[in-house]
Formats: C-alpha cells, sequence, structure tokens
C-alpha cells in the first residue's frame, strides 16, 4: 500500500510537470493566427514549392511541383481560382506585373515557361539546364538569376543562368564548381549575389559585375545541408536552415562569420521576414516555428504551430497582413493552403 501512494504521487508530479508547458502556452497568444483554409481536392500526394504574388491583381500563385501545374488564389476571397497545367516540375517563379507575365522555373523540363496572366495562356520558353529550381530576381535591371545542373545532370557543376525577363530570353550562363547549389538572395544596395552552396557547406558570394564566386564562407560541420536563403540586408545578416541537424544559422554579410546558430523546426524550405515585428517564420515538416529578432544576433524561439506533413512552403505578404502557408495531401487528408494573420 506504501509504494502504491509513492507510485500515485510520483505519476501525479510527472502529470503536472508535462501539463505546466501546456498551460502556460495557452496563456499567451500564438504569433499566428489561422482565419481560414483553401481545400484542393483532387491534387495527389507530392510537394509543393514556392509562392509568387500579384498584389495588384490580388491573386496568389502556388507551384504545385508533384503534380505539374500552379494554381491561382484569390487573396480577396481566399478561394482557388485558376489551374495552370502542362507543366513537369514546376519550382520557383517571378510576376512582372507591368507585363502580366509569370515566369515558372519548370526543372524537369529545363527550362522557363512564360505565361500572359490576362489570359493564362503559354507565350514563350528559355531553355536552362536540368533540374532548374531556386532563382532570384533583381526589381531594377528586371533580371532572373536561376540555378540548374548539377545533381541530376551529373556533372560535378552547376549553373547560375542569368535571364532577361523583358525579352523572354537567357543571356549568360555562369559556371559554379558545385554539384549542389540551392537558395538564392540578392543583394538591392550592392552588387553581391548569395548562394547557399550546399555541396560545399558554405555560402557563396556571387559578384553580378564579375559573375563569378569571389568568396566562400564555411560554417560548422555539424550543420549541413543549407537549403533556404534568406538577406537581412538592414542588419547585415544572412538567415539560412540546414537539414543535418535542423538549425537557424545567422552569417555577418561584411566578414561571412557565423554569428550564431539556434535548434529550429525539420525540413525548412522557406524562409519569411516579418520586419514590422521583427519575426522569422519557418515552415517545415509538420509544424512552423517563428522566431523573435532581439537584435540582429539574437533570436527566439517563440513557439511552433502544428501545420502538416511537409508543410514546408510558405510566403508572408506584409501589405496583406497574411502568411499563407501550403500543406500537401497525406493519407486520407486533402491538400489544402492555410491563411494566418500574423499576431503581435
Amino acid at each position: 500500500m506504501l509504494f502504491s501512494d509513492s507510485l500515485k504521487r510520483y505519476c501525479t508530479t510527472l502529470l503536472l510537470l508535462f501539463a505546466v508547458p501546456v498551460l502556460l502556452q495557452g496563456q499567451h497568444s500564438a504569433p499566428l493566427k489561422l482565419i481560414g483554409t483553401i481545400p484542393l481536392p483532387g491534387l495527389k500526394e507530392g510537394d509543393f514549392d514556392h509562392f509568387a504574388i500579384d498584389e495588384d491583381g490580388h491573386r496568389l500563385f502556388l507551384t504545385a511541383e508533384a503534380n505539374g501545374l500552379v494554381e491561382v488564389f484569390d487573396t480577396r476571397t481566399n478561394k482557388l481560382v485558376h489551374t495552370i497545367r502542362g507543366m513537369e516540375a514546376p519550382h520557383s517563379m517571378v510576376y512582372r506585373s507591368e507585363l502580366k507575365r509569370l515566369f515558372v522555373v519548370d526543372g524537369d523540363a529545363s527550362e522557363i515557361k512564360v505565361y500572359d496572366m490576362t489570359t493564362y495562356g503559354l507565350v514563350g520558353h528559355v531553355p536552362l539546364f536540368i533540374d532548374a529550381d531556386s532563382q532570384a530576381y533583381d526589381p531594377v535591371t528586371k533580371l532572373m538569376y536561376v540555378v540548374s545542373g548539377g545533381r541530376e545532370a551529373h556533372t560535378p557543376y552547376s549553373y547560375i543562368s542569368i535571364v532577361d525577363t523583358t525579352q523572354s530570353k537567357k543571356i549568360l550562363d555562369t559556371k559554379i564548381d558545385a554539384n549542389w547549389l540551392e537558395g538564392l538572395a540578392l543583394e538591392k544596395r550592392g552588387p553581391r549575389l548569395f548562394v547557399n552552396m550546399t555541396a560545399e557547406n558554405a555560402v557563396g558570394v556571387m559578384g553580378r559585375d564579375q559573375h563569378s564566386i569571389v568568396a566562400k564562407w564555411p560554417f560548422p560541420a555539424d550543420t549541413q545541408q543549407n537549403l533556404p536563403l534568406f538577406f537581412d540586408e538592414q542588419n547585415h545578416r544572412l538567415l539560412l536552415t540546414t537539414r543535418k541537424s535542423s538549425r537557424l544559422v545567422v552569417i555577418d554579410s561584411d566578414t561571412g562569420k557565423v554569428i550564431g546558430s539556434v535548434p529550429c523546426v525539420s525540413m525548412v524550405d522557406d524562409i519569411a521576414y516579418d520586419a514590422k515585428l521583427k519575426r522569422i517564420y519557418l515552415s517545415g515538416d509538420q509544424f512552423v516555428e517563428v522566431f523573435k529578432q532581439g537584435d540582429a544576433d539574437h533570436y527566439t524561439s517563440l513557439g511552433k504551430i502544428a501545420s502538416g506533413f511537409r508543410a514546408k512552403t510558405a510566403i508572408l505578404v506584409p501589405e496583406l497582413n497574411r502568411y499563407f502557408l501550403a500543406v500537401p495531401r497525406h493519407a486520407k487528408r486533402e491538400a489544402e493552403v492555410r491563411v494566418y494573420e500574423p499576431i503581435p
């Protein structure tokens, strides 16, 4: 009897210990409030990849990579209004509002497909190399910088191709001696383009004038597979996440020095920075994790919001005060886009 009473007290203590964090979490507002969902019935299982926004036209575009299509949403009604079909593996996009053109990087087709977004008709092709994927866009020069080649091409090198979106024409292929490149980030007030050299466990610095890698900034071996990349230009900080192990890494963009890293949600594919609230939103597998930027060198997790299986594609639209998250179909649960409002 004495042992039984002690065991009961022990179990009660354990329950209280595990319950307290839940109770405390309930006392604070979550940093994101779910305000709606957009169902996507009929899609098969498989990843989404990237969003793009048409602010003037009140449209949001989403590449459904595994389904070979682009979904188009009305941001006023939060409804699906059109589906663009006929792609093999659509990845990243650029929308030129003044041209009413959408440039979709179709990786397996080794090209950019150009669409007239008044009719949704295909009006052009820009040839690239196999496995074309990530891109960065310069709104001043109207140039796209697109990653392709490497592992899927079975070559020890990759390319960053430069595409003139005004003419829908490729103007240069820059060869990079690494067989795995991922996220790109453009410097707006300078000539640099940053690229995740995933095969090198480093960030590469490309001079857009020289069309070459002018510096490589490695980071510790315990943080590998750097995929998404964001440049907080105001604070001179590069933000990236790694998958082995899952960490948010902060790099000084002036020196290349790793300022620090903190554990984060796994399988992150998109980093969104909220300049108003000084937050970073990381979309990964099963959760969105939100970090508070105390200053340029200090980041604290505000917690995780449950999402879904491989729900790693997201975009923050500050003008709408909305955060959109794509959740793929999994088992019996249909695909959907969740619409969140950031809460101060």
